[in-house]
């Protein structure tokens, strides 16, 4: 197990380039079964969630060969479309279901795993799956699916617009006979650069208001080359990071479409940022002295509300801001475990089951931890933490970065299945962090 020494208390300023996208590259990599020509995919990042999708595809029968941050997959043959089993679980090979039903008739693929936040149900692919024809079978440890008279298109409306049920819908339906239309679709940007995928690969898909996707199946997808778009996770991550510690980072390939929500979040609070050519760098407002920060009232939400993964480092962030701030998480049941671990470095921050009386969600009543109370400013002082789960695996990094002292964050295996040598780009930045083996 590695562990991170993390001294910190001071601020950081520089350039750091923002990684490639995993929840965009993984989906790529699946993308890439629906076709036997090869797929390459170019800003691929080095992290630990991909491995698992390499070995995932690899068993399916994929050649992969992987360059820097560019990966060529080529499938030409499905030598095998029943993997039950992974060195690690992993929630992308759901997403597999329909490529592999569209060219060979059945799949099976091992059970959901990821991040550590809950449940999550994966009945409204299933749904969908069986809407376009499928027939499907549940057991302990897969998902086991099959067509035999092949995909046909249908009209399916998500109770919820769930990311991965739309990601495979789509992947399904592309291939599938006649016309598709998914209502109550979910829209985030790596769903958008899916559709660009797709499209350059043959498929025809397009948008309509409010929330719909239509697919109109084709028989054939030829091989593509894509370029992953910039992790807007990592991206929060640094701006949160440039603004607590008082600080001013430049983070080459951010884009600023799919922040938008956030930016106004930064402004509201007293913070700053900078569009340009290359990027956006991120500051306290120089028109406030780069002084006080003001308290915020985050209710998460799918997009383009704000993003249920950018309530964590932001909460780090909110330490540091004078007054209340709330966050309502109206997305995953359990998404505030990383609360104890910033009340043990000085936080003081209250999580309950109940929402807001003038914001109920669909969360009210289940008793959930979604509503967190934040109060401040409070200085933070150094802790050994032991990672939870990925996004509370880089809050104990910020925090540590914000707080005074020197702090050890354990289980960093974690982060680095989701960020790229976190540690050796905040050295970039000026932060004193240290892997130890």
């Amino acid at each position: 197990m590695a562990k991170f020494i993390v001294k910190g208390g001071k601020p950081l300023f520089g350039e750091i380039t923002i990684a490639g996208a995993k929840n965009a590259a993984s989906k790529m990599m699946v993308a890439s079964l629906l076709t036997d020509e090869p797929c390459i995919l170019e800003n691929v990042p080095t992290i630990g969630e991909l491995d698992i999708i390499f070995e995932f595809l690899k068993n399916i029968g994929s050649a992969i060969d992987k360059a820097g941050d560019v990966v060529k997959v080529a499938t030409p043959t499905i030598a095998n479309n029943r993997v039950t089993m992974l060195t690690r679980r992993n929630r992308i090979p759901i997403l597999a279901l329909g490529p592999l039903l569209a060219r060979t008739g059945e799949a099976e693929v091992p059970v959901l795993g990821g991040d550590k936040i809950g449940p999550r149900p994966v009945d409204i692919h299933l749904e969908g799956l069986a809407k376009l024809g499928a027939q499907i079978q549940i057991t302990k440890d897969s998902y086991h699916a099959w067509a035999k008279d092949g995909l046909c298109g249908a009209e399916i409306e998500l109770r919820f617009p769930s990311v991965g049920a739309t990601e495979n819908i789509m992947l399904a339906a592309v291939l599938a006979k006649g016309k598709t239309v998914i209502k109550n679709a979910a829209l985030e940007p790596e769903i958008i650069e899916l559709m660009k995928m797709l499209q350059k690969m043959g498929a025809i898909v397009e948008l309509s208001p409010p929330r719909t996707i239509m697919i109109e199946g084709v028989e054939h997808l030829h091989g593509v080359t894509h370029r992953t778009p910039p992790d807007r996770n990592e991206a929060v991550s640094m701006a949160c990071l440039a603004i607590a510690t008082n600080g001013r980072i430049m983070l080459n390939g951010a884009n600023q479409e799919h922040l938008i929500t956030f930016l106004n979040a930064v402004r509201r609070m007293g913070g700053e940022y900078e569009v340009t050519d290359d990027g956006i760098a991120f500051s306290r407002s120089v028109a406030r002295g780069g002084g006080g920060l003001h308290p915020l009232h985050i209710h998460t939400d799918v997009h383009p509300g704000f993003m249920t993964d950018w309530q964590q480092p932001l909460a780090v962030l909110l330490t540091q801001a004078r007054g209340t701030s709330t966050i309502h998480e109206t997305i995953y049941e359990d998404r505030f475990a990383y609360a104890l671990d910033l009340n043990e470095m000085g936080a003081k921050i209250k999580v309950a089951i109940d929402c807001p009386p003038d914001d109920p969600c669909r969360l009210n009543g289940k008793s959930h931890y979604h509503f967190a109370t934040i109060e401040g400013p409070t200085p933070l002082s150094s802790k050994n933490l032991t990672v939870r789960d990925l996004r509370s695996g880089m809050v104990d990094i910020l925090a540590a970065l914000v707080a005074s002292g020197v702090s050890e964050v354990d289980g960093v295996e974690e982060i680095d299945r989701g960020y790229e040598r976190i540690d050796e780009r905040l050295r970039q930045l000026g932060a004193d962090i240290t892997r130890v083996v």
